[in-house]
């Protein structure tokens, strides 16, 4: 007699097969499985083997009680206590049977093999069979999805996909990509940045992690490669091969720089980044939310290199030395702000996209910012201030002593 509504169960094993991938023989293994617990759960005792049997034709299941053929090399006696070395187990007669008595039923049994009775079948399995059933369909749906959403996002690691919002959570960005739910940890978001529940969001795939609870697609805004990938779609040279990038930096949000080379001397490779009238740097400036773009010329050598690196501003000479891996810069007094930046920031990402350390210095040959890629300790000295300070107030009084003695000079004038 079948427990089962056999007309929906091979359905669904029908529906799973054409639309999943799964195969009715795995599905069915997966369901005499769980049959088999589910019967020593409720009927069995401690330590029973149990394997079960289904055929989803008729319905029929068949249990059976597996028993390991042993001797006195594997086991030891229920009464036998352990020695320090003996690393047998205890006779279980629930789990094994003694190869003596294994050869009454077989005569060619063997040692580790399995000897199987069979078990009576119980008339009220039937929900308990149905609930199981239905367990491991689901459980097996489940696996399909997730082997389905790391195979389809697995090999799309690395490039850009568009999702909506889906929600917050501590901080945490939820993104609805179609098929699966991913998220924008909040340290990879770019700082300053507020989304609503709906609005379209673009970011970079980084990695499909696979845990206990499912799989987890992690995304990202902040990281280096996302700013690559959507220079990539606005500038065909990039995606062509044509034009190379060796080199990114950014701090998100704020400024980034790169650095390109080009394989055809017929093609600018800053030119080709920038755009007509800036048009495709506006384009991806945009999409970061107004974080500022350097694009520069990448260089083997390593002197043209860092002067390309510290634009806009204008360098008068490198001195490298090599032992420190450090680059003295001199620039002119109107350009150390720019070579400088706000909180050092240009500095800082020249040194982190050259790789050497640069120190600023003025025409005059005073250092003024030394960085490390880092961190950037400005050396102008408040020397300098107050020296201004002190010859301001010093020329103020002259000022002041020559219009007091004028003064007196007309109202002689008009004595007189």
């Amino acid at each position: 007699m079948s427990l089962f509504d056999l007309k929906t169960l091979n359905s669904a094993l029908d529906e799973l097969q054409e639309e999943r991938g799964i195969s009715r023989e795995s599905v069915v293994d997966a369901l005499a499985t769980a049959l088999a617990a589910a019967y020593r759960r409720e009927y069995g005792k401690r330590g029973q083997i149990i394997r079960a049997s289904f055929n989803p034709e008729t319905g029929d299941m068949e249990f059976r009680q597996a028993k390991i053929v042993v001797d006195e090399t594997l086991v030891r006696k229920e009464d036998e206590e352990p020695k320090e070395d003996d690393h047998r187990s205890r006779f279980n007669p629930e789990q094994h049977i003694m190869i003596e008595d294994a050869r009454r039923i077989k005569k060619d049994a063997q040692l580790d093999e399995e000897i199987s009775f069979p078990l009576e079948a119980r008339e009220d399995f039937g929900r308990i069979a149905a609930q199981a059933a239905k367990q491991v369909i689901m459980q097996k749906v489940r696996e399909a999805e997730r082997a389905s959403i790391i195979e389809e996002y697995g090999e799309r690691e690395g490039e850009i996909v568009t999702g909506h919002v889906q929600r917050f959570e501590r901080g945490n960005l939820y993104v609805d990509l179609g098929r699966a739910t991913a998220i924008l940890p909040y340290d990879e978001q770019i700082p300053g940045e507020r989304y609503r529940q709906g609005e379209r969001v673009r970011a970079l795939l980084l990695r499909v992690d696979e845990g206990v609870r499912g799989t987890f697609i992690r995304l990202s805004r902040s990281h280096p490669r996302f700013l690559v990938k959507l220079f990539e779609t606005e500038v065909p040279e990039m995606a062509s091969g044509v034009v190379e990038v060796k080199g990114i930096v950014r701090e998100p949000g704020s400024r980034a720089k790169i650095a390109v080379f080009s394989h055809d001397d017929h093609v600018d490779p800053v030119g080709a980044l920038v755009g007509q009238r800036g048009v495709r740097v506006a384009v991806v400036t945009s999409e970061l939310g107004g974080e500022k773009i350097d694009v520069v010329e990448w260089s083997e050598k390593p002197a043209e290199f860092v002067q390309e690196a510290l634009k806009p501003a204008q360098v008068l000479s490198i001195e490298l030395l090599e032992d420190e891996n450090r680059a003295i810069v001199q620039v002119a007094e109107d350009q150390q702000s720019l070579a400088i930046g706000r909180g050092g920031q240009n500095v800082r990402l020249a040194a982190r996209l050259t790789g050497w350390k640069i120190d600023i210095r003025s025409a005059g040959g005073t250092e003024i910012a030394s960085t490390d890629g880092e961190k950037v300790s400005e050396k102008e000295t408040a020397e300098t201030e107050s020296e201004k300070v002190s010859e301001n107030e010093q020329k103020e009084p002259e000022e002041k002593t020559e219009e007091k003695q004028e003064k007196p000079i007309e109202k002689e004038k008009s004595t007189e």
